[in-house]
């Protein structure tokens, strides 16, 4: 062979190692992260190609795939959307994209989850059409429409958790918005639907329940201030500084009792219990002084805050933040300043004094299933977090239950059922009405629901949030 021949030969030869290379790394290597990019059309032209799988609540699909006339052969469809939207999510074709358990259990919904693998060896075989699987979800219908119809025309969310396993039982964010719209096929429909959502300044797209946005928690995150005393040695029944007012150190400015009104007996000394039940804000400014921001924030940690928690939707981080300043920790110590929550981790927080000091992972997804709906894998409940001992948390019960007996949450009231709780009522900053907050749960050897009300804007937390825990907590013990 003549040299121009053998350096040609040679050329060719690395030019097909070459493509060979880039194949394999294309198809094999990449084709993962090429499959999720957003901007691959060829993906939604797949999903949509085949029947995804619906999406099961008690039994009833809320979430189902129709056939459709045009470049793509089914069309999601959402019932009640409203209701389940900040659940769901949309798929949506116009957009290019996906949200709620439409993105985060895909996987599965798309068929393309190694689970599956054997649906999909047999609609190899057998010719037909691919389908996707299915997901069950841990929600109770009643409890869900209890705190839809609650919260009414407000602004907030409320979330509701079975204490001894995680399971979420109510998810509801409004206002919420009509994922149908969004997913729909027509461009021109989409378009319209995601600019009216995105513009509305009530932000409907914005899912309150799993902290979309973080907010003050006001006095409920009293319990994790009585949680770090109880913890320190104090007992319910131990008596602390109750002052009319408190001026915390490095600063003039004077804190209140809820209407500058005296704690207790205005004697200057009550109960623990007392202050927690009537929801008397400085005997906590005085103890977070006492204890120092390191202990607040170490208590606060224990149960979540700077955590990331997946159900399997993100739910974003509750924050606390350090500090040297006795002024600042003073605030932090019934809910204010920089302190933020979002209403699951407030569900959190109650569930681990309704489960003896233990909190459960958090989760919404109760089986996944085949697409002929036989069961691929069931949830299995772990421990998420345990911040306290159990002896705290009888404490902490024993002084929740006054809160709703004798204190500041009657109106969440059962007849029938002990009810403990907490009310919070947050100042926001601004000339705004505070946000609205409780959470509370029945009372007895295994409880059987925990359920955090936030309302933005809605004033007094007994007043307004309490009412609507009492309907969610009926709806589930069926009183």
């Amino acid at each position: 062979m003549n040299p121009p021949l053998r350096k040609l030969t040679g050329v060719v030869i690395i030019m097909f190692l070459t493509l060979m290379v880039a194949v394999t790394n294309i198809q094999f290597f990449q084709a993962k992260s090429l499959n999720a990019d957003s901007r691959n059309v060829r993906t939604l032209y797949h999903e949509y190609g085949k029947e995804r799988g619906p999406i099961i609540v008690a039994g009833t699909p809320i979430v189902t795939s129709q056939p459709a006339h045009g470049v793509y052969a089914f069309q999601r469809a959402y019932q009640s959307p409203e209701l389940w939207a900040p659940v769901t999510g949309y798929f949506s074709t116009a957009f290019n994209s996906m949200t709620g358990l439409e993105r985060y259990e895909n996987a599965v919904l798309g068929g393309t989850d190694s689970s599956l693998s054997l649906q999909r060896i047999k609609q190899l075989f057998t010719g037909e059409q691919p389908r996707g699987g299915a997901v069950a979800l841990t929600l109770n219908p009643a409890a869900q429409a209890a705190a839809w119809d609650g919260l009414g025309a407000n602004r907030g969310a409320v979330v509701a958790l079975e204490p001894a396993t995680g399971r979420i039982l109510a998810l509801v964010s409004k206002p919420s918005f009509d994922p149908n719209l969004i997913a729909s096929a027509d461009a021109g429909v989409a378009k319209q639907a995601w600019e009216k959502y995105s513009a509305d300044p009530a932000k409907p797209l914005l899912n309150r329940a799993l902290g979309g946005d973080t907010y003050p928690p006001g006095s409920v995150f009293k319990i994790v201030t009585a949680a770090a005393m109880l913890e320190a040695g104090v007992t319910p029944d131990t008596k602390v500084e109750a002052p009319t007012s408190y001026t915390p150190p490095g600063t003039t400015r004077p804190i209140y009792n809820s209407g500058r009104t005296p704690c207790g007996d205005g004697s200057g000394n009550v109960p623990l219990r007392t202050a927690f039940a009537e929801s008397c804000n400085t005997p906590f400014a005085i103890a977070g002084v006492n204890m120092g921001s390191p202990a607040l924030v170490d208590m606060a940690e224990k149960f979540g805050f700077g955590q990331e928690v997946e159900t399997p939707l993100p739910v974003r981080p509750s924050q606390i933040t350090p500090t040297d300043e006795p002024s600042e920790v003073a605030f932090d110590a019934f809910g204010q300043r920089e302190v933020r929550i979002s209403p699951l981790q407030l569900a959190m927080i109650g569930a681990a004094v309704a489960n003896d000091g233990v909190i459960m992972q958090p989760y919404l997804v109760e089986q996944t299933l085949t697409e002929d709906l036989a069961v691929i894998d069931t949830a299995r409940p772990s421990e998420f977090a345990h911040p306290f001992s159990a002896q705290t948390a009888e404490g902490l019960e024993s002084m929740m239950i006054d809160v709703v007996s004798r204190g500041s949450g009657s109106r969440a009231a059962l007849n029938g059922v002990t009810v403990a709780g907490k009310t919070g009522t947050a100042e926001t900053g601004n000339d705004s009405p505070p946000h609205s907050w409780f959470v509370g749960y029945d009372v007895g050897s295994e409880p059987r629901v925990v359920v955090a009300v936030f309302i933005e804007n809605g004033g007094w937390g007994w007043q307004t949030a309490a009412p609507i825990a009492r309907e969610v907590i009926r709806a589930v013990v069926g009183q």
